[in-house]
C-alpha cells in the first residue's frame, strides 16, 4: 500500500458516556484494504459490545474514561499493511446531581 490515507481519522473529544466516532478511508489498493484499528498501539478488538466496526469506522456506544488514547486507522490487503497518522480520543468527565440529604442535590463532576 502505496498512497496515502484518503482520510486520516481527525481527533475527537466527547463526555464520558456519550457516542464516539473515529472515521478514515484507508489508501486505494488492489483488492481493496479491510480496515482495523489500534490504540496505544494494541490492536482493538471488538469483542467489547460497546465498540463496532464497520468499513473504516470505529464506534463507541458509550465513552469511559478508559477508552481515552490515541488511535491508529491501520489498512491491510495482501500486499501488505499501512498505518495512518495518530489521532486522539479525549473523554472528560460528566456533570451530574447527587442528593445529599436533607432534600438537598448537589452539582458534581465526575472523572
Amino acid at each position: 500500500l502505496r498512497d496515502d490515507f484518503r482520510q486520516p481519522p481527525g481527533d475527537v473529544v466527547v463526555a464520558a458516556g456519550e457516542p464516539a466516532v473515529l472515521e478514515c478511508v484507508p489508501p486505494r489498493g488492489h483488492p481493496e484494504p479491510s480496515v482495523s484499528w489500534k490504540k496505544n498501539g494494541v490492536r482493538v478488538s471488538d469483542k467489547d459490545e460497546r465498540l463496532t466496526i464497520r468499513g473504516g469506522k470505529l464506534m463507541v456506544a458509550s465513552t469511559h474514561k478508559s477508552d481515552a488514547g490515541v488511535y491508529v486507522c491501520v489498512a491491510t490487503n495482501v500486499v501488505g499493511e499501512r498505518d495512518s497518522e495518530p489521532a486522539e480520543l479525549v473523554v472528560f468527565g460528566a456533570w451530574g446531581f447527587n442528593f445529599w440529604g436533607s432534600g438537598r442535590w448537589v452539582l458534581s463532576w465526575w472523572d
